[in-house]
């Protein structure tokens, strides 16, 4: 595997999961910004649950 196609997974990982995180958690950014009001969300478990299935199919996709 070249390195630009390792930096191209990476990419589309980190894409993928900043998706994740805006459509279903209505996080904006998952870059730390030291700020307890900014950096720490309350979440339901179901949005977590959604969220965390979100994941599991998108690596799935991402391996076939």
């Amino acid at each position: 595997m070249t390195k630009k196609t390792i930096k191209r997974k990476h990419a589309y990982k980190d894409a993928t999961v900043n998706e994740i995180a805006q459509r279903i958690l209505h996080i904006d950014t998952l870059q730390t910004r030291k700020s307890d009001s900014l950096d720490f969300h309350d979440c339901a478990v179901w949005n977590i649950k959604e969220a965390l299935e979100a994941a599991f199919e998108a690596g799935r996709k991402a391996d076939h």
